[in-house]
């Protein structure tokens, strides 16, 4: 798209509010050609964002309103004070410590802390610079999110007639002309409700980013404007990063009038001319003159300090330790495999000679160890013999004992049978003499 090569091109065409080109050939002015620097855009952005917050803190008397003393140690519950009073569940609850339910927080919040920060004004102009510069930039102002593709040119530049617009109908009939009215409804399409806490704290609704129109001089433009969603409004001589770059972000598509557009010269400066409107001031010098790296490495300048280039393989040789690599070895020393050899024949013989010394040592033990298992078995069958001998005579005698005792049992029972017929005897006959007596005394 040949339209859009304008951070390349010197020059400018003005628009007219009927999309006709009322002036061509317009100079650039240089602060468009200043390096863009993304981080200190974003830095200062941070920082500049920061002056507009509103101090907050929690009471001082939060969490602290009861009237709580430590039970102190002994009591087998932890030392946090306590509320004091009873018949209520509040009582004996714990107070004050950040841990506890109705405490206070852990490092209260204090009106005095450091909201605000100071940041250095060249810094700021730097940064206003680059986000300046990306503005002229189709690829970062589109990268951004902005519909430009039907814009005619960017940085786009209108004549001054805007200023005196009054009615927002002459404010979309002009951005409809331009036809930058489609990033217009891309605001409208992304009005939408916030996902978070900020419903609560009045800021329900959200949108994405319009146009941002720079002026010089407002006769009535503002109230023009100021209705349609999205689009923001700035004055030349006071520029807000904040709006230039949303978020920290670069590439915010600016419609320029012509005034304020001639003025930049005079805000900034160049690198050869101070700026007339600040102090002391020139554009900030860019790193790299030439940003074309290829077209760096490839001129002549740099190809003759540079060496030629080496197109020479060389492959990194394996490093082989002899003392383990037996080829590496002989290559080194072609002696090395005789002196192998006979050191292997010598260990083999030596080998051979002790394996001699041990098998003789062997056989000298094994022949002691069987000499002493010889004597203790002779050792062993004597002792056996003898307490057979002992055992046999000990059987023996159990034997006669018991056949003693058996005929000393058979004994005791014949006399014990003869006791007892005697007995029966005895009786029968002194029955027999009771009988006869009293045979006697009846007669």
């Amino acid at each position: 798209m040949s339209q859009f090569a304008a951070c390349t091109r010197p020059m400018v065409s003005v628009y007219s509010e009927k999309k006709e080109i009322q002036r061509k050939m317009y100079r650039l002015p240089a602060v468009f050609r200043a390096p863009i620097r993304t981080d200190i855009v974003n830095f200062v952005h941070m920082n500049i964002s920061k002056n507009s917050r509103q101090p907050y803190a929690v009471s001082k008397y939060a969490g602290h309103q009861t009237s709580a003393e430590s039970w102190g140690t002994g009591r087998a519950v932890a030392r946090i004070p306590r509320v004091r009073g009873g018949g209520t569940h509040r009582s004996g609850q714990g107070a004050f410590g950040n841990m506890c339910r109705g405490g206070r927080m852990f490092c209260p919040t204090k009106t005095w802390r450091r909201w605000h920060r100071k940041v250095n004004l060249n810094e700021k102009r730097y940064a206003m610079c680059s986000a300046l510069a990306a503005t002229a930039i189709p690829a970062l102002v589109m990268a951004r999110g902005h519909i430009i593709h039907d814009v005619p040119e960017v940085p786009l530049v209108v004549s001054d007639a805007i200023q005196e617009y009054k009615k927002t109908k002459q404010a979309v009939n002009f951005m409809h002309k331009l036809r930058a009215w489609g990033d217009v409804l891309k605001v409208y399409k992304t009005q939408r409700f916030r996902a978070g806490r900020g419903k609560m704290r009045n800021r329900r609704r959200i949108q994405k980013k319009g146009p941002l129109i720079i002026y010089n001089q407002d006769l009535g433009l503002t109230r023009a404007f100021r209705n349609i969603p999205g689009v923001d409004l700035l004055n030349v001589s006071s520029m807000n990063l904040l709006k230039l770059a949303p978020g920290g972000h670069v590439g915010r598509f600016v419609i320029w009038t012509e005034s304020a557009f001639a003025k930049l010269d005079a805000l900034f400066g160049t690198w050869n001319k101070k700026s007339t409107l600040k102090k002391d001031y020139n554009l900030p010098m860019p790193i790299m003159t030439n940003t074309d790296l290829q077209k760096l490495l490839r001129s002549d300048e740099i190809r003759r300090v540079c060496r030629p280039r080496i197109t020479k393989v060389t492959r990194r040789r394996l490093k082989l330790n002899p003392l383990r690599n037996s080829r590496h070895m002989a290559s080194l020393n072609p002696y090395a495999p005789v002196l192998k050899k006979i050191s292997q024949k010598r260990s083999q013989s030596k080998k051979i000679a002790e394996d001699e010394v041990k098998e003789t040592e062997v056989s000298a033990v094994e022949s002691k160890r069987q000499d002493a298992r010889n004597k203790w078995l002779a050792k062993k069958k004597q002792t056996k013999k003898v307490k057979e001998t002992a055992q046999i005579r000990k059987a023996r005698n159990e034997r006669r004992t018991k056949r003693l005792e058996k005929i000393f049992k058979h004994f005791r029972a014949q006399k014990r049978e003869l006791k007892k017929k005697m007995e029966r005897r005895f009786k029968a006959q002194q029955v027999a003499r009771e009988a006869a007596a009293a045979a006697t005394s009846a007669k």
